[in-house]
């Protein structure tokens, strides 16, 4: 038992033992006059009359009179006491008032105890335990007041995380490495004249492992490690923030060697002068106190300041000039080595089957963070559990990560013929332009709904390559295009089912043309500024470029667009056989992969890391018998629209 609790428990029993004793001070002490609540001449009236057969004192207050003649009691009075009530019986039997009256006492004990001594007691005790929690009530609130300036920082010790826990940054390792062996060996540092960087910040998107990294620097120097995020600093009550981070700090150096880690450090750290505040709202108080603490370290203060953020461009200069956060640290997206290797890590702990192959899976998920990839893995093992298997497939896996991009399969849903036959045309577009423009493997195709999407078609590129050409850029334009392409050849009609396309391939032609310096017409120019939101400087859009070269951006987007869907409609024409095909394949599977799609073009797929193949997806699905039994299906073949006529 805590000692606050033994404490608490002491108290109210010192407290319900003064009330007990107090309530037989009481009783010991009450007076013994006897009150009546009715009237006194009455009640000797009819004992001096003869009316009274019998009197029943009961408990301690009621007396109950048998009238003559009657054989019950009946009419009755309340006395103050019982002992004063006796000694008035006394008075009566002298007077010879009680001389043919029966006197019957219950038990004293039988209510005397429970309605004069225990009743009282629980009601005094039940009122001290309100009163008793309405102060204890106040008294966190106002401790909690008091404690509006402490520290909310996690201090953790014995992190278990440590850099082998942390795959697909190699680079990134090895600065932090040097931090790990200076809180390990300072004086090596010191002693040549050296300064470790007082902050490091971690910079990348989110969920590639910033604050991962945080925990495996903490664990591999076994140093504590003090976690706070920077929304935790700011407080409506003026002058909280600056109190907390002089506290955190002030933690920080009775624990030294230490980590103090300020996780979206962007809540607290955007440039000064931004906004409706001016330069006195909290936020800005607590960014300068913390300016202050970061620059007042002594030089042989073994305290290091990691922060985490997705946003360092709107971080205050001065909290990133050199003596602060002197070291920055870019934690990019994974590359496919890196996803492989995050595969492993996060398969340590589950059963996975032979089949599984991380090298197909870290080509499956370009873009992936880790955290992407550990709820991939996770959303597999569910699926595992879900149908009563012990080991993880790669089946679960692939489906998984179709999951988690876009949804769950919702194959009971209804979908009119219609809505059918579109939707596979549409995807046969994408897949096919994909495929003859050759920058992408076309992995799957499906027209099965998941999510808002009626189908999809997997594309992804055989490289993760870190520039984008400008004819890569144009022929993604078109594989975009291609589903509202084949709309119009096929149904001569467009449909809904493009907006996501159109609206991707938007954004690449005005980042093209505005940002990339792609365009003949505008140049080498940067127009970004049309697209910027606020970002910690102002609140107001600002164009740096007139009405008239907006008009040319405009123009000149629409002018990419134009000429890519020209081409994708020429793609799509000159391949209407493969498209028919490839809608009826749909049409009997309504998913088909790899293998099937090559064999539609009359190919013969060689490769043996590919995830997806009718083989390892739909083991019960009749063997492909290859490119001719597909290439040549007639267009009598395929579900027709009356409207068809092409």
């Amino acid at each position: 038992m805590k000692t606050s609790t033994r404490r608490t428990l002491i108290i109210v029993g010192v407290i319900v033992l003064v009330i007990l004793a107090f309530v037989l001070a009481y009783e010991l002490t009450r007076p013994t006059e006897l009150v009546f609540s009715g009237n006194e001449n009455s009640f000797e009236n009819m004992l001096a009359s003869g009316q009274v057969q019998a009197i029943y004192i009961e408990g301690n207050y009621t007396v109950k009179i048998k009238r003559t003649g009657d054989n019950s009691f009946k009419y009755f009075v309340n006395i103050d006491s019982r002992v004063a009530f006796s000694d008035k019986l006394k008075e009566y039997k002298e007077a010879h008032l009680l001389d043919n009256v029966v006197v019957q006492y219950d038990d004293p004990s039988s209510g005397s105890l429970l309605s004069s001594i225990i009743v009282p007691i629980v009601l005094y005790a039940l009122l001290f335990g309100v009163f008793f929690i309405i102060i204890r009530k106040s008294a966190g609130a106002q401790g909690q007041a008091m404690n509006f300036g402490k520290t909310k920082a996690n201090q953790v010790r014995d992190i278990k995380v440590r850099f082998s826990d942390v795959a697909g940054a190699e680079e990134e390792k090895q600065e932090l490495q040097e931090i790990v062996d200076f809180l390990k060996h300072p004086k090596k540092y010191t002693d040549i004249g050296a300064r470790i960087p007082r902050g490091v910040l971690l910079v990348g998107p989110p969920g590639t492992g910033k604050t991962l990294f945080a925990k495996a620097v903490a664990g591999e120097a076994n140093v504590p490690f003090f976690s706070i995020s920077g929304s935790d600093f700011v407080e409506m009550f003026v002058g909280v923030g600056a109190s907390r981070v002089r506290d955190l700090f002030e933690q920080a150096k009775k624990n030294m060697p230490c980590i103090i880690f300020i996780d979206e450090i962007d809540a607290v750290g955007r440039q000064r002068g931004a906004g409706l505040g001016g330069g006195n709202d909290e936020r800005e108080q607590t960014l300068n106190q913390l300016l202050v603490q970061m620059d007042g370290f002594e030089a042989s203060s073994s305290i290091i300041v990691m922060a985490a953020t997705n946003r360092a461009d709107i971080l205050d200069p001065a909290l990133m000039r050199p003596g602060r956060f002197d070291r920055q640290i870019y934690v990019n997206v994974p590359d496919v080595k890196g996803r492989e290797e995050i595969f492993k890590v996060h398969s340590r702990n589950k059963p996975l089957a032979s089949d599984v192959n991380f090298k197909s899976l870290a080509r499956l998920t370009v873009g992936f963070t880790g955290a992407d990839i550990e709820n991939v893995l996770n959303e597999s093992a569910i699926l595992a559990a879900r149908d009563n298997r012990k080991l993880i497939t790669m089946k679960d896996i692939s489906e998984a990560v179709n999951k988690v991009e876009a949804g769950p399969a919702k194959k009971s849903r209804l979908v009119t013929e219609t809505d059918k036959r579109i939707t596979a045309y549409h995807e046969s577009g994408h897949a096919i332009i994909a495929k003859k423009l050759g920058n992408n493997t076309v992995h799957e195709v499906t027209i099965i709904p998941r999510g808002q999407a009626g189908g999809f078609t997997i594309s992804l590129p055989a490289n993760d390559d870190a520039y984008m050409t400008k004819q890569k850029l144009l022929d993604r334009i078109t594989e975009l295009l291609g589903g509202r392409a084949a709309e119009e050849i096929v149904i001569h009609d467009i449909s809904t089912g493009a907006s996501n396309d159109i609206q991707r391939a938007s954004q690449i032609a005005r980042k093209m043309v505005t940002e990339w310096g792609m365009s003949d017409s505008i140049g080498n120019m940067y127009l970004g500024a049309s697209e910027e939101v606020f970002l910690g400087r102002d609140y107001q859009q600002q164009l740096n470029y007139s009405e008239e070269v907006a008009a040319k951006i405009d123009e000149e987007i629409k002018t990419i667009i134009d000429k890519q869907y020209q081409v994708a409609l020429s793609i799509l024409r000159e391949n209407r056989d493969i498209m028919d095909a490839m809608v009826k394949a749909l049409y009997e599977k309504e998913t088909i992969y790899e293998d099937e799609i090559d064999a539609l073009f009359g190919e013969e797929n060689d490769n043996a890391d590919s995830i997806f193949s009718s083989k390892v997806n739909r083991p019960d699905a009749p063997k492909s018998s290859g490119a001719s039994s597909l290439n040549g299906v007639s267009e009598t073949d395929i579900p027709k629209d009356p409207s068809d006529v092409e």
